[in-house]
C-alpha cells in the first residue's frame, strides 16, 4: 500500500516561488503516473500537472504552463512541483496524487491514491 505525503505549502508573494515535494511511504512510485491538483475555496479541485512513471512525459494546465515543472526522482520516491511567477489565483490546497497507469492522465477520477494536501497562499 502506497501513502502519499506532500510538503512545501507555505505563504508567499505574488511573484514568488515555492516548491511543493510528495514523498511516497511503502511501495515506490515508479510503478505510478503521478500528479498535481488545487482546490480552492469554494472550487472543484483542478488538475494542474503530472508527469509518467519514467518522467520522461509531463502535461500542465494552461493555467501554470511556463510558470511551474514537475519532476520527479524514483530512487527517493519523491515528486515534485516547482511553482514560479505566483500569482494570487494559485492560492489553494495542492494535492499529490497516483494512478496505476501507463499512460499520463489529467483526469482526477483516473487517481485513486491522494495525500492530505498542502496550503499554498499567494498574496498580492
Amino acid at each position: 500500500q502506497v501513502q502519499l505525503a506532500e510538503s512545501g505549502g507555505g505563504l508567499v508573494q505574488a511573484g514568488g516561488s515555492l516548491g511543493l515535494s510528495c514523498e511516497a511511504s511503502g511501495r515506490t512510485l515508479s510503478s505510478f503516473t503521478v500528479g498535481w491538483f488545487r482546490q480552492a475555496p469554494g472550487k472543484e479541485r483542478e488538475f494542474v500537472a503530472a508527469i509518467s512513471r519514467s518522467g520522461r512525459t509531463t502535461n500542465y494546465a494552461d493555467s501554470v504552463k511556463g510558470r511551474f515543472a514537475i519532476s520527479r526522482d524514483n530512487a527517493k520516491k519523491t515528486v515534485s512541483l516547482q511553482m514560479n511567477s505566483l500569482k494570487p489565483e494559485d492560492t489553494a490546497v495542492y494535492y499529490c496524487a497516483a494512478a496505476s497507469l501507463f499512460e499520463i492522465a489529467n483526469e482526477r477520477a483516473r487517481y485513486d491514491l491522494w495525500g492530505q494536501g498542502t496550503q499554498v497562499t499567494v498574496s498580492s
